[in-house]
């Protein structure tokens, strides 16, 4: 385990809160977070960790900050001072991306090192985020939380985040044996979507992913522009060698999608996956495509992050043998007025 060392520097003076310094307090950050939430990183989160040390020792680390999305996050938090420590901290910024406009916010890095526990950093450091976020015009702040962590998920009730939608990640080594295809009393034709169905596709995951259940997963609501990806979408997904497979199952009439699953894959990260299918169809169409998808990218990692209320498809997830990562809610708080 990383120690968290005191700090000699005029800035550390000052116990208490105060506005994260990016050019004194990128090290401390990095030890903070690997010590909070050692239980639950992953590979891209221990990545960031090295990230963050390595951009503490360069020079010009504020300029640096506005160009990347992980200082940018950190440059606008709070931290906490205590001892000569840095003992907690807060991250917050703007959501980017497909759908949002700068109004929604996103906090994360909510992170209190266990010797200062239960003296009320977090909350403190929570409301002079949330206040920040307010002054700001923003419209919604998001976070996600644990499932297994009651202590959070009450302190971020008693501040006003509502619970919006469980979700459970999951992941499938390519060590498994490939499944033999998948047998089915009706015949059941998986097509490519057309481009000219993603009208279609849209009324679909408005059923199944609605906007007031987060859409389709963390940072990615639902919006028209998820369903038909224009010039630039697409140059940006060539340029970083990432493919996007749309497979779908029409209605008899073929007005309707009834199930759907994005596929991107990249070369350097696990091959993630998209599932949409109609409550209807549940335990038949979604077993269809994710044999599809475990038979023609089981050799390579497989991931997909799916409610966790579609417990039937869950049953089906663990019978492919994905194995569940991680349980988390989303929860989300609206400033008054």
């Amino acid at each position: 385990m990383v120690g968290l060392q005191a700090s000699h520097n005029p800035a550390f003076v000052q116990e208490g809160p105060r506005p994260v310094n990016l050019r004194t307090d990128l090290g401390q950050l990095a030890d903070l977070i690997e010590i909070a939430f050692a239980s639950s990183m992953d590979s891209s989160g221990r990545a960031a960790v090295r990230e963050m040390r390595t951009m503490s020792s360069l020079p010009g680390i504020g300029l640096l900050g506005g160009l990347n999305t992980l200082m940018q996050g950190m440059g606008m938090g709070q931290v906490w001072i205590a001892d000569g420590r840095l003992v907690g901290n807060v991250s917050i910024y703007p959501a980017d991306g497909i759908g949002y406009d700068g109004r929604d916010w996103v906090i994360v890095n909510v992170a209190v090192h266990p010797d200062y526990q239960r003296r009320g950093i977090a909350q403190h450091l929570m409301q002079a985020s949330m206040e920040m976020i307010a002054q700001r015009g923003g419209r919604k702040a998001m976070l996600q939380v644990d499932a297994d962590n009651p202590v959070a998920r009450r302190l971020y009730a008693r501040l006003g985040f509502v619970d919006e939608r469980g979700w459970t990640s999951w992941r499938r080594g390519g060590a498994y044996n490939i499944p033999q295809p998948f047998a089915a009393e009706e015949r059941i034709h998986i097509v490519r979507r057309q481009s000219s169905e993603w009208q279609a596709e849209y009324r679909l995951a408005s059923l199944v992913r609605p906007a007031e259940l987060g859409g389709l997963g963390w940072l990615r609501p639902l919006h028209e522009r998820q369903f038909r990806r224009g010039l630039r979408q697409t140059l940006s997904d060539w340029f970083s060698f990432r493919q996007r497979e749309r497979l779908a199952i029409r209605s008899d009439d073929e007005r309707d999608l009834l199930a759907s699953m994005w596929i991107e894959t990249s070369l350097s990260h696990t091959t993630q996956m998209t599932l949409m299918v109609h409550p209807d169809f549940e335990g038949l169409y979604d077993e269809a495509l994710i044999n599809t998808a475990v038979r023609r990218f089981g050799t390579a990692a497989l991931g997909i992050e799916h409610p966790t209320d579609r417990v039937v498809t869950s049953s089906i997830l663990k019978r492919y043998q994905f194995a569940m990562r991680r349980e988390v809610v989303h929860m989300t708080w609206t400033p008054a007025g």
